[in-house]
């Protein structure tokens, strides 16, 4: 299990932007050569008012995009109103005077864009958005209008109805979670009640709710103002041009008239060590968190504590991986991050004990782990990898327009200077293996610690008891209430704006789409060669980065329902040593080419995928093809492999996400299919794989005869890419394509998980494979659905009831089959009445669609054509389509003149036959003590309920 320090809001859930999202970017170029291939230029203006903009032009694709940063972040808050700049961030979002109610969301979408997006952290909130590069314009002109138009649209009920919105996120990534509480408590023992550290970014519900408008006023007026704000404009643009529309949106924002004074450094006062335990409602499996006070960022110290941090816990020779995991055999992982904030930081380890087991049983391999380090200190050839494989991270990191405008951003708001990422890398690489030994031992060895021990409901038992006796930790446990809490009512059509906001020309007019440009679809280039292998490849120049990915056909599907793990387990052994190396110098020898390797097992095939510095391309390969064809088939590998995999298994059993994505796949496949079991299936049949049927499964479908390698990159078709080995191909007949099980009418399904504080909801029906002609029509109506930020469906449940934090539709397809499916997770005591919304916004989709809602569906979904291809990343998922569904190299474009010929009655037809709320399965995940007699009033019968596991 991952845990990191999450950012608030991320408002759909994702962001795919690697590390970036960390204060500073901790990962390095290595080396002069490499530093010197990298130099994001730019230009920095700062306006009278004191805004300052940080222009870079990047003319590889015409995408722009512009983050908007302020420096304010839940550590800006005070005691008894924690939260507050994450609400804020919502609220940011809704309205501003010449953009209207939704305005700024409904314009991204209509305009092309993926979406506005933002998050909060301690110290910072960033709102950003990316689109084609003739909307230049039209976003300078929303973001302007946000920070200086924004204050007056704000009433009580806005607010209100927004705190609903952000208890949902609440809920959904804190309270309804496994071992979700753990910030919250770290925060308060770490820091005293008056440091700004002691509360978590998304603060307490009670605070929210006090949340009034007048507060709001205030904040706004305190920390909104130019001079504590950085915009960044990246991407294809007229600098002259831009530099004019800044001026123009952004100049007569007036400065603020208070002064805005740094916050010092301030580490934790932690004088001893403290041990604390919780009972968690959804933990199957105990959890030790270790969180040691560290220093704040871009303090010398800080890049050794990063660098300690990995080579503590990451790789096969990790010295806690090494005597926890192999040698005591006391957990199957061992994790940890180093998070440094603006004025003070942590160090944290996270570890469980194997399943029955109690956390005593952990403290003596840990300090046998803390003493082998202590022993042996870390070798230079680690800290050298280290250091490579950063500079692969940091070019990824910065390959879209969004990537570079958000670090730009980052920089400057907590630096002044744009450009010290330079001096952030130089850190990194000035690191040496006595940083580290001193770092350890001024910061962990022997230092006041918190030792938190998160056992299961009712299992006081398992916690740390011997050595630092656990006492209770105090934490706020929501209660849900049927009928507690009211719907806020607003109607946006009725506000009325008392004294708008002055300015110098008529902002109500929405600017114009600047030149038109020229749209190139990437250029896809192929080839078969001797032994069958086809070769996809698309080369792109921009960065020395090479992305690939070799598909085997040896997924899931050709495993058994008997079976459901062995491709899986296969795919993961794979990764853990070669007849010539163990699996720590396979690591090594991977990290010092700066590369990645990881074999994945999917539904319908296994993927070698990597990630490469050009010039390293072949030796990463070499690497690759040893991992996959001369395998070291180690039984001890494989058998702490399985305890792994059946640990996981065991944490997923209280998680509600994970058990609806089980039971979905139960109810969506017939009960002898290997699909009807998700991910390794249940852990008595994973028991049961044996190392022989790993090899056999290999000997049988790692047959390069059978699979595809899509490459992206700094690349030539005529690149020889050493894979054209003769193989003897193994006599596989084709797999039986896959079957749904037949739904014809609507039934609901009810899953047991007491005390729940939300519902997930999935709701599915068997619809069209990706190869059907159908299939890009259906993902073009369902966008206007479910598939934005915008959508009937999350505008309705989130924006205007307030029942959930986020919900998505999709056509998912494959090959043979497909699904189109809903998924949510709403408030408990609005299960019913959401299930009730959901039906009624599929049944009148289709009959209700406007004219002009084709028409705007139709310019956005054109539009967007210019964000589809702008990372190595995107051009690797191009590929991947081609190659496994036989699309056409120009199959966008061909898709988007079906969809610009598409009718209203077209549309409706579609919608009628495959948006279906009287014939899907509705699963409920939540609490059947509360939702079962709800639920029976829906229509659709009494709640089947599934049996608990």
């Amino acid at each position: 299990m991952t845990f990191s320090l999450s950012k608030f809001d991320l408002r759909d859930g994702c962001l795919a932007l690697g590390g970036l999202m960390l204060a500073a970017c901790a990962d390095g170029i290595s080396g002069p050569a490499a530093q010197a291939d990298l130099n994001l230029n730019y230009e920095k203006i700062t306006l009278e008012n004191g805004l300052d903009v940080v222009f870079h032009i990047d003319r590889s694709d015409p995408v722009v995009a512009i983050n908007l940063a302020a420096h304010v972040g839940s550590a800006r808050e005070t005691e008894g109103n924690t939260g507050f700049a994450h609400l804020f961030e919502h609220l940011l979002f809704l309205d501003s005077e010449n953009l209207g109610y939704g305005g700024l969301d409904e314009m991204n979408t209509r305009i092309g864009g993926e979406g506005t997006n933002g998050f909060t952290t301690y110290d910072m909130t960033q709102y950003f958005q990316a689109v084609p590069k003739d909307a230049l314009e039209k976003v300078i002109w929303a973001e302007a209008d946000k920070l200086g138009w924004f204050i007056n649209t704000v009433s009580q009920d806005v607010i209100d109805k927004e705190k609903q919105v952000v208890k949902n996120e609440k809920r959904q990534r804190v309270d309804n979670q496994p071992y979700g509480h753990w910030n919250y408590i770290a925060n308060k023992t770490l820091y005293p009640s008056d440091h700004p550290y002691s509360w978590t970014v998304i603060g307490s519900l009670a605070d929210l709710e006090a949340a009034s408008l007048q507060e709001t006023k205030d904040f706004y007026a305190r920390w909104y103002v130019p001079s504590n704000v950085t915009v960044s404009i990246t991407g294809d643009f007229d600098m002259a041009e831009a530099k004019a529309w800044v001026e123009k949106y952004f100049g007569e924002i007036p400065a603020g008239d208070q002064e805005i004074e740094p916050y010092a450094p301030r580490a934790s006062n932690l004088t001893e060590t403290t041990s604390l335990y919780y009972e968690d409602n959804f933990a199957t499996v105990p959890l030790l968190l270790i969180a040691y006070p560290t220093v704040e960022q871009y303090h010398p110290d800080s890049y050794a504590l990063d660098v300690l941090s990995e080579y503590l816990t990451e790789g096969k020779r990790a010295p806690l991986n090494e005597v926890l995991i192999d040698e005591a055999k006391v957990t199957s992982d061992v994790s940890s991050f180093q998070s440094n904030k603006e004025i003070a930081g942590e160090l944290y380890f996270f570890v469980s004990p194997n399943d029955g087991e109690d956390i005593d049983g952990l403290m003596a391999p840990l300090a046998d782990g803390f003493a082998r380090f202590e022993e042996t200190g870390i070798p230079q050839a680690a800290l050298d990898r280290i250091k490579t494989q950063s500079e692969v991270s940091f070019y990824e990191e910065v390959q879209s327009a969004l990537g570079k405008a958000i670090q730009l951003s980052e920089y400057n708001l907590f630096t002044d200077n744009p450009g010290f990422y330079k001096k952030d890398l130089e850190g990194l690489q000035s690191v040496t293996t006595d940083d580290v030994m001193r770092v350890y031992n001024k910061y962990i060895k022997d230092q006041p610690r918190l030792y938190l021990s998160i056992v299961p409901k009712g299992e006081t038992e398992l916690k740390l008891d011997e050595t630092y006796p656990a006492q209770l930790a105090e934490i706020v446990e929501e209660k849900v209430v049927p009928g507690a809490e009211t719907e806020k009512e607003f109607d946006p059509a009725a506000r009325i704006i008392a004294n708008p906001t002055t300015s110098a020309f008529d902002r109500s007019i929405e600017p114009e789409f600047g030149a038109a440009y020229d749209l190139t679809a990437p250029d896809v280039w192929r080839k078969t060669l001797d032994n069958g292998l086809e070769v996809y490849g698309i080369t792109s120049n921009e960065t020395p980065l090479v992305n690939f990915s070799l598909k085997l056909d040896a997924g899931r599907i050709r495993s058994s329902v008997d079976q459901p793990a062995i491709a899986g387990l296969t795919a993961d052994l794979l990764q853990k040593g070669t007849v010539n190396k163990t699996t720590a110098e396979m690591e090594e020898a991977i990290g010092a080419l700066g590369s990645t390797i990881t074999v994945r097992a999917g539904d319908y095939g296994t993927f070698v995928s990597g990630t490469t510095l050009s010039r390293n391309l072949d030796a990463t390969l070499d690497l690759a093809k040893e991992m996959l064809f001369e395998p070291r088939w180690d039984a001890e590998e494989f058998a702490l492999l399985k305890d792994k995999r059946i640990q996981e298994i065991s944490q997923a059993e209280g998680d509600p996400n994970s058990i609806a994505r089980r039971e979905a796949a139960l109810l969506a496949f017939p009960s002898d299919h290997v699909f009807s079991h998700a991910g390794y299936g249940p852990k008595d049949l994973l028991e049961a794989v044996t190392l022989d049927d790993l090899k056999a499964f290999h000997a049988a479908h790692y047959d390069l005869s059978r699979a595809q390698f899509r490459v992206v990159g700094a690349v030539e078709p005529e690149t020889d890419f050493g894979l054209d080995t003769p193989q003897d191909s193994s006599d596989v007949p084709p797999v039986s394509p896959p079957k749904l099980n037949s739904v014809t009418s609507a039934e609901i399904y009810l899953y047991d998980v007491p005390g729940a504080k939300q519902s997930v909801l999935r709701i599915a029906r068997p619809s069209l494979a990706a190869t059907d002609p159908d299939y890009p029509l259906a993902e073009a109506i369902n966008f206007p659905l479910g598939g934005i930020y915008t959508s009937k469906l999350n505008t309705q449940l989130r924006v205007d009831k307030g029942y959930t934090y986020g919900i998505r539709s999709t056509f998912n397809g494959d090959k043979d089959i497909g699904q189109f499916q809903v998924g949510s997770s709403v408030r408990t005591n609005v299960t019913k009445e959401s299930i009730a919304l959901i039906r009624d916004i599929l049944a009148s989709y289709g009959p209700d669609f406007t004219q002009e809602e084709l028409d705007t569906m139709k310019g956005a979904l054109l539009r967007g054509q210019a964000l589809k291809s702008e990372t190595n990343a995107d051009k690797l998922g191009l590929l991947g389509q081609i190659s496994a569904y036989g699309y056409a190299p120009d199959f966008r474009a061909q898709n988007a003149k079906a969809i610009n010929a598409m009718t209203l009655d077209d549309f409706k037809a579609l919608a009628e036959k495959y948006i279906r709320p009287d014939a899907m399965t509705y699963l409920v995940v939540g609490d059947a003590a509360t939702q079962t007699a709800p639920l029976s009033e829906l229509g659709l019968g009494d709640p089947i309920m599934l049996e608990t596991k």
